[in-house]
């Protein structure tokens, strides 16, 4: 494929109104300016490793310190905007019948973007969650410097996006896993393909025989295995592909 066009196959399958997948990852966050979790020490923070302080052990030894940390993660966050990839995938959630968009990003820039049908994988950094238990609450201030409690059960809340050594939700990997088992068209965009479960998703839709689009410069473990390999940014590619015209719905 050259950069200039898209693989005439892709045009014709978008074209028919698939039933279509997108599965997001890092990538498309960084060309919003958001650093990838293991480069998002800068200052204050380059001394520490990220798994000492996103672990439910390390919330544990010191809450006050792993949730400055995320403090300062989510001001860098609201700092950052949706690109024209993220808005490409609206454009997409609202032309196609049926669009689903799956993430492995916490950042809330598909959310701000407008996409609606949206499934997080390791949760949303706009939110928190009590430790101990699990009750809800929005995320509304960036500048407390120490965990509020619960109002339920007053024991300290914490961001509710998934640390190392917990398990995805499971609600949520089991609705993804049924809409990826659902597709005709994936498109795979800005993963490295290679952090589990969630890679495990796109390799379920190439061995099922749905038709699977990677969208990202950097070649990767899936590479070799998809239909298409467009190797350019999320930004690029994806306002193409939402320019695309289609036949009108059946609806």
């Amino acid at each position: 494929m050259t950069r200039n066009c898209l693989p005439q196959q892709l045009v014709a399958a978008l074209a028919a109104r698939p039933t279509t997948v997108a599965l997001t990852g890092a990538g498309i966050s960084a060309e919003s300016g958001v650093r990838t979790f293991r480069d998002a020490q800068t200052g204050l923070w380059t001394r520490y490793r990220p798994e000492q302080l996103a672990s439910p052990d390390a919330f544990e030894r010191d809450p006050r310190l792993v949730w400055r940390w995320y403090q300062w993660r989510r001001r860098t966050i609201a700092a950052a905007e949706p690109n024209a990839g993220h808005r490409a995938l609206v454009e997409l959630e609202k032309a196609l019948d049926s669009f689903t968009l799956i993430t492995q990003n916490v950042d809330g820039l598909h959310r701000r973007a407008g996409s609606r049908n949206v499934i997080h994988l390791h949760g949303d950094l706009c939110s928190n969650r009590c430790q101990r238990c699990a009750a809800p609450s929005a995320h509304e201030d960036n500048e407390t410097v120490r965990p509020p409690r619960c109002t339920r059960c007053g024991g300290l809340m914490r961001p509710a996006v998934v640390w190392f050594g917990e398990p995805l939700p499971a609600s949520a990997l089991s609705a993804a896993a049924e809409r990826i088992a659902g597709a005709e068209l994936v498109l795979v965009i800005g993963t490295s393909a290679q952090v589990y479960p969630a890679a495990a998703l796109a390799e379920q839709a190439v061995a099922q025989g749905s038709m699977v689009a990677e969208i990202n410069p950097a070649r990767t473990p899936l590479s070799a295995k998809v239909r298409w390999r467009l190797d350019l940014a999320a930004a690029e590619a994806l306002p193409r592909l939402a320019a695309v015209p289609r036949r009108p719905s059946a609806r």
